[in-house]
């Protein structure tokens, strides 16, 4: 049974992976309404991992005896001034989560909670990958700038990413 403790954080921690689900689908729209098909695809593509890992949080407290409960979700901002601009929000976001990760690991290893300290290696080796990420993409943009055959040939790149479960499992 986990205790109540490591129920609240990892509920809270649900609400973050689907709030960064609900930011990547905004982000998504905004591309689309700019004609960056590609770039909505990889946020798109995002916005499904993001809730993939709300469900690795979601299973693994229900296997543990604890409750999920559901909480609001924030709206997200909804427009930016530039791709440039959405990538470096999503840059720094990602690095938010990985402290929000960081923080659960810290709780974790005082409750003694060796089994999530378990699980939590997964999220914490998925959030270099997802920082990485990011950050490849911003300093692409940095190079390519904001216009031209730069941005189209990205934006060609990105509409290729295709969902790959990050967990391993069929979904």
């Amino acid at each position: 049974m986990i205790n109540k403790k490591m129920e609240k954080a990892i509920n809270e921690q649900i609400n973050a992976e689907l709030y960064s689900a609900y930011l990547y689908l905004s982000m998504s729209a905004y591309f689309e309404s700019i004609n960056l098909t590609g770039f909505a695809n990889w946020m798109k593509i995002q916005a499904q991992e993001e809730v993939v890992h709300a469900m690795k949080f979601y299973d693994y407290l229900v296997e543990r005896g604890g409750r999920v409960t559901m909480l609001s979700i924030d709206a997200p901002q909804t427009t930016w001034s530039s791709p440039l601009s959405a990538f470096e929000d999503v840059y720094q976001h990602e690095q938010k989560v990985t402290s929000l990760i960081h923080n659960l690991m810290d709780l974790a290893l005082a409750e003694k909670d060796h089994a999530s300290v378990s699980m939590l290696r997964w999220f914490v080796d998925e959030q270099v990958e997802e920082e990485s990420s990011a950050d490849a993409i911003v300093e692409k943009l940095k190079l390519v700038g904001e216009k031209g055959r730069g941005i189209f040939m990205l934006d060609q790149q990105l509409g290729q990413r295709a969902f790959t479960s990050p967990t391993g499992t069929e979904d």
